[in-house]
């Protein structure tokens, strides 16, 4: 069974930024290679209007076949509100708690990121899965994709 893989803003925009570009990309040959499934929402194509069309433009380069297309519901809206009510982060960061939201409420594998201040980080996703456990969601998995990269046996 292919990995579900709900990706962020950040790593569509990683693709293109010489700091995390070789993860990036390895990430995306994975995709290529059909050995995954990026789970997108329609809070990130409502995020990558404002980008340069590069970027806007990258997933596209891809079959429809390799996502599944999730939405921001008033489930996930809520949930991501009480992460801020909650104090895992604050109320500038409730785009991101809607992603983290997303892709709790749809049971992906593993939502990657390189936002390391709000989203990859131990100390928030402990808060993440703090609430999740309390409101009877599933724990979730969250990493960046250097720790997503295929690794050759030697």
């Amino acid at each position: 069974m292919k990995s579900r893989i709900y990706i962020d803003t950040s790593v569509v925009g990683g693709y293109f930024d010489e700091e995390f570009e070789i993860a990036t990309k390895s990430l995306f040959k994975r995709l290529e290679n059909k050995e995954l499934i990026f789970v997108v929402s329609d809070l990130l194509e409502l995020e990558l209007k404002n980008a340069p069309p590069i970027v806007r433009e990258l997933l596209y380069q891809f079959d429809n076949e390799c996502f599944e297309r999730v939405v921001l519901t008033n489930e996930a809206i809520q949930l991501a509100d009480t992460y801020v009510v909650e104090k895992v982060v604050g109320r500038t960061s409730i785009e991101d708690c809607r992603h983290i939201a997303i892709a709790t409420i749809n049971k992906v594998d593993v939502l990657a990121s390189w936002n390391f201040k709000h989203i990859v980080n131990l100390d928030r996703i402990k808060g993440y899965n703090a609430i999740n456990y309390k409101l009877g969601y599933p724990m979730i998995e969250i990493r960046s994709p250097k720790d997503l990269m295929h690794y050759e046996e030697e």
